[in-house]
């Protein structure tokens, strides 16, 4: 009877270089420590620890707010106007539980649309 081991599992390693490189691209702006770490095929935790571990704090991991000036309506009918002679038509997808209707309206009757959707929604 032969006894097989079962293989070892070994640890990846990254040339310190490579730790720099990540490192520098977190402090781009835009980019995400977690996104990062993704593009690159290693988890965001080990990332944050070469992070630590060389003396830079990893950014926080909370979400920006979001701020809205008080001078802009919430939610509500916003106005668009078209370039002349540009007269797409009005393309709507709305679903209502099960329902799905798809709804082509005329951009010159906008508003006869928007108060049917108003209505429909009700």
């Amino acid at each position: 009877m032969t006894v097989t081991q079962p293989p070892r599992r070994t640890r990846r390693t990254h040339p310190e270089e490579f730790k720099r490189s990540l490192i520098e691209a977190c402090g781009e702006p835009g980019a995400s420590v977690a996104g990062v770490a993704l593009v690159n095929g290693i988890n965001a935790n080990q990332l944050r620890r070469w992070m630590r571990e060389r003396g830079i704090e990893p950014p926080e991991l909370s979400c920006l707010p979001l701020r809205v000036a008080a001078s802009e309506p919430l939610g509500g009918f916003v106005p668009v106007q078209l370039s002349p002679g540009a007269n797409p038509p009005v393309r709507l997808e709305l679903r209502k539980g099960a329902a799905v209707v798809s709804v082509e309206w005329p951009a010159s009757s906008a508003a006869a649309c928007g108060a049917w959707l108003r209505e429909w929604l009700g």
